[in-house]
């Protein structure tokens, strides 16, 4: 299936449920976030352009209902030039849309996103509404939310963006040059300090899709040739973590549909196209019109996984409290994925996703990712990315170790997610095996298990804690004499991990090799780890 087949795919879904929707008395779908009322009413007026929206009400009436819903939106704005908020939307839009206040967020990428709506369907829209987005469009042009100070995060990709966008739309030299230049800054600074919001969900899809619209609208073939730079170096970070629709390795955040289950995976499906387009698509966007091919060996990178690879990444960070420098680490295999970052960093929200072993995307329901976390609050149950920082970690190929030192008056039980398949515990252990891989999960206390739809959720109390887990696939299990689950479960049983809690918190392991990770017991010294009586180096990881 060609790619665009892959986006008429996405098109012709969102169209279709667009179509059920009841429109409100707002003239709306949605008042829980504007962005995707524009959303939906795009695909559903692209489909019934096309003749490709196979619905009762015909293509006639989807386009009118379509037409409708943008006006709606479009009626929004705030056109007041004296407005602190002149040129935005709202975002959440409430009870009474017309009440709403208007919000920075949603012209940063829907204002680009309209002027590429408008350039490929302008000539078909209904004249109020080609008046309607004209309006709209100049205002967001003279407001100048775009002048921003570039610090280099995805609010300033779209700022960038847009400086090009309508810089060109506007015949702005002034401000297609000054887009122009920041492109050239961020794509310079990304090279060489590398990505602050490390494998953040939704934001680095917001720079995927803010340097596309740009390069897709663009003339001027210089900056053309920029923006292939700046997306040829995106789909290759994309690609170094990639993983069948998994977004392995740690995150510098992500929603919840993306943890502990990997949902924003639009623009992979369409870009690779190697795993089922899921039944949920809780983050349509603009997957389904914007496009750039990865190179051939970036795709490569991504899908011929027949060796295993590790990939190292040092990521420079500037925060209020200084810079910093972080280390990701990640293991991949064509069956599974294991890595995460060394350090624990303070990310927008506390929601650094630290680590996780991560599987490729199944068409059976159920969670991709297995980890272990010290819960920051109470709601871990319900929202399970949100962590301390009293943990140590060492990861070594496809083995995690984790040691807790939680200090008194805080909650002293860790809690982990697990895949939904068949789980065996033991005294100290769990073993879990699906068809393709094989788990063995050793905890320091005595773990609970609750057995979920779609996961198993884990929960071990104590002060002093630690899990080590090790992945192998069912293929390479076997070519290392391991023949069959029963063979794996043995030799796991028979190499148990060392647990100490005296003098320090430590725990041995082997696993090939031998890994050990210690650190003092108030959790305050920082942590030892060593490979065959070797200390760890990760400081020495390039960018």
């Amino acid at each position: 299936m060609s790619y665009i087949a892959r986006q008429n795919e996405i098109m012709l879904r969102i169209a279709a449920a667009a179509q059920q929707l009841p429109v409100l008395s707002s003239g709306l779908w949605f008042h829980h976030d504007i962005r995707d009322n524009f959303y939906y009413a795009s695909y559903l007026f692209a489909a019934a352009e096309n003749q490709q929206g196979q619905v009762s009400i015909g293509s006639a009436a989807a386009k009118q209902t379509a037409e409708a819903v943008l006006l709606a939106v479009l009626n929004l704005q705030d056109k007041e030039q004296g407005s602190a908020t002149y040129g935005h939307w709202p975002l959440n839009l409430g009870a009474d849309p017309r009440e709403a206040a208007p919000n920075p967020l949603p012209v940063e990428l829907m204002g680009s996103l309209m002027a590429y709506f408008v350039n490929r369907y302008g000539s078909r829209l209904s004249m109020p509404l080609q008046e309607a987005f004209a309006s709209a469009l100049k205002h967001v042009y003279q407001s100048r939310f775009y002048l921003q100070t570039n610090v280099f995060g995805h609010h300033d990709a779209k700022y960038t963006s847009a400086k090009l966008i309508f810089g060109q739309l506007f015949d702005d030299s002034a401000l297609l040059e000054d887009g122009a230049r920041n492109l050239k800054r961020t794509l310079a600074h990304i090279r060489s300090q590398g990505m602050s919001e490390y494998n953040s969900l939704p934001w680095f899809w917001h720079w995927v899709q803010a340097f596309t619209c740009a390069w897709q609208l663009i003339n001027d073939r210089s900056i053309k040739q920029e923006l292939a730079d700046m997306l040829d170096f995106l789909w290759l970070e994309r690609a170094s973590f990639y993983l069948k629709g998994a977004f392995v390795g740690a995150h510098c955040r992500a929603q919840r549909h993306d943890i502990p289950l990997d949902s924003n995976v639009l623009h992979d499906y369409v870009q690779f196209g190697d795993f089922a387009l899921p039944a949920v698509m809780p983050r349509t966007e603009y997957a389904g019109f914007l496009f750039y091919e990865a190179s051939s060996g970036t795709r490569s990178i991504a899908m011929n996984r027949t060796e295993p690879a590790e990939v190292k990444k040092r990521i420079a960070k500037q925060a209020e409290a200084g810079a910093s420098t972080l280390h990701s680490y990640a293991y991949i295999t064509n069956d599974y994925a294991a890595g995460g970052m060394w350090e624990r960093s303070s990310e927008f929200d506390n929601e650094q996703h630290r680590w996780d072993i991560s599987l490729p995307l199944s068409k059976q329901a159920g969670v991709n990712q297995a980890y272990f976390f010290h819960p920051s609050d109470l709601n871990a149950k319900e929202d399970p990315r949100h962590q301390t920082g009293h943990s140590e970690v060492l990861f070594y190929r496809n083995t995690i170790m984790a040691l807790y030192s939680i200090p008194n008056g805080t909650l002293d039980r860790i809690c982990g997610i697990l895949p939904p398949i068949e789980w065996l515990q033991e005294p100290g252990m769990l073993l879990g095996r699906s068809k393709q891989v094989y788990f063995v999960v050793y905890s320091m206390q005595p773990c609970e298990l609750e057995r979920e739809s779609d996961r198993v959720s884990v929960s071990s109390s104590g002060q002093h804690n630690g899990v080590v887990i090790e992945v192998i696939g069912a293929e390479e299990a076997q070519l290392r004499g391991l023949n069959g689950f029963e063979a794996f479960a043995s030799a796991a049983r028979s190499r148990k991990p060392e647990w100490s809690a005296v003098d320090s918190l430590n725990v041995r392991y082997i696993t090939g090799d031998h890994v050990e990770l210690m650190l003092d017991m108030d959790g305050n010294g920082g942590a030892e780890r060593n490979i065959n009586g070797q200390a760890v180096d990760f400081t020495q990881y390039t960018i």
